[in-house]
């Protein structure tokens, strides 16, 4: 127990009168029963406060919750005594959340339950807990306060924000739409595995007629495709240092991970397994998988993957890799490059294109292109805007390399990955390629 103010106010006020009793002999006789009284009353306070029922707590929090997003979380606070109590609640919110309407102080009646909600906000991915709650309450006469903590541990996974890309499926082109799961619509004459027979239509290819059910029918009957299906693809999720970059608070490992979902939701629509290998911190290895539920189970994989301090081995991870995989797939390479990573990525293109088919989205920082968009003023002016010319110039040819060696590339700023991994995706299935 503590004192609180007004116990500190009425010792106060008891040591001014025996100050002042000092020098007016007349009130000692007023000062000694007034002390006594408050002495009894201090005592009989704290007694009573001591002998203050133990209140009943219950928290309720969703067991998954998105990064970056507010969610709510619910305390229940029962007081089985006869007595209202007034109190002070603190719940023990992991120290990395944002925090809304917390602490808090309430009435509580005899014999009721009392409702307080509040909202937290993560600011990174990962495991999470809640420890317990600490509840500082008055005593009856309002002199004392005593402290309890209730240990109520719950434990939270944060997930990557999948909301925040989900309205980028209607960003594809109408002749995507179907491809990415919201409406199944055959596209004519494309792809490569064989769907149905069906009447001739205008605008269909002599390559499309069948022959003999044709002759069959006494009318022109047209082959219908799709694209194929029992695909794979892999991502090789590069957390390394590079992808510690933050622009507009997010990280570009938590924005490749994103597209990464979107990516692995449509091809799932279309079939295909998906799996992913992290290289460069953490080191995961996730074989492809089909499934209506494979969202959810790479979020249950991916959810507190880290990027570390240290540069990603690309040569390491593509040896690594091929006796995991064996059979042909998609490997889709998402990393942000410098200079000094092109002769190990381009070892590791070499090695991975004897079987598979690689594509590296390479994430480009935002402030390169603000560079260039910046007014020129001044001779230092001048230099970074030729500085940063000639390290894209450089990145150009990198690409072009990686090209050469038979891998598929992508430049482009974090925001726009999640709408161009799947349009190369669909790109790649509508023309056979893998």
């Amino acid at each position: 127990m503590t004192p609180s103010r007004n116990l500190l106010l009425l010792i106060a006020a008891l040591a001014a009168l025996a100050l002042l009793a000092a020098f007016v002999p007349g009130l000692a006789l007023v000062w000694k029963p007034l002390a006594g009284v408050a002495a009894g009353a201090i005592v009989l306070d704290a007694y009573l406060s001591r002998r203050l029922p133990a209140l009943d707590l219950k928290r309720e929090i969703r067991h998954s919750i998105p990064v970056g997003v507010w969610s709510p979380v619910s305390l229940h606070l029962g007081n089985p005594g006869g007595r209202g109590l007034q109190l002070r609640v603190h719940d023990h919110h992991p120290a990395a959340f944002a925090v809304q309407d917390m602490p808090r102080a309430l009435t509580l009646p005899a014999r009721r339950v009392a409702h307080l909600s509040y909202r937290v906000r993560p600011r990174e991915r990962g495991d999470a807990t809640f420890e317990g709650t600490d509840l500082v309450i008055d005593s009856p006469l309002g002199l004392w306060r005593r402290k309890h903590y209730i240990a109520e541990p719950d434990r939270v996974k944060v997930f990557p924000n999948f909301r925040d890309i989900s309205h980028y499926v209607l960003l594809a082109t109408d002749n995507r739409l179907s491809q990415i799961g919201i409406r199944q619509c055959q596209r004519r004459g494309e792809g490569n595995d064989f769907h149905q027979l069906r009447e001739y239509r205008a605008g269909d290819s002599l390559r499309q007629i069948d022959w003999k059910a044709s002759s069959r029918y006494q009318k022109l009957i047209s082959k219908e495709y799709q694209d194929e299906r029992d695909q794979q693809v892999i991502f090789l999720l590069d957390c390394g240092r590079r992808m510690r970059h933050a622009e507009d608070g997010r990280v570009h490992l938590d924005q490749a991970l994103n597209a990464m979902l979107l990516l692995a939701y449509v091809a799932a629509r279309q079939g295909d397994a998906v799996g992913f290998m992290a290289f460069g911190g953490t080191r995961r290895w996730y074989p492809p998988r089909k499934g209506g539920d494979l969202v959810k189970k790479l979020l249950h994989q991916i959810y507190d993957i880290e990027s570390c301090p240290e540069a990603a081995d690309y040569l390491m991870a593509a040896r690594e890799l091929m006796p995991l995989q064996r059979r042909r797939a998609l490997l889709v390479i998402l990393t942000n490059t410098r200079d000094e990573d092109q002769h190990d990525l381009r070892q590791a293109v070499q090695l991975l294109t004897r079987r598979h088919l690689v594509v590296i989205a390479d994430l480009r920082e935002a402030l390169l292109d603000e560079a260039l968009q910046q007014r020129i003023g001044d001779f230092d002016g001048a230099l970074r805007f030729q500085a940063v010319n000639d390290y894209l110039d450089s990145r150009t040819r990198s690409h072009e390399s990686l090209r050469h060696h038979g891998a598929l590339t992508l430049d482009l700023l974090a925001p726009q990955l999640p709408v161009a991994l799947v349009n190369q995706y669909l790109s790649i299935k509508a023309t056979g390629a893998l």
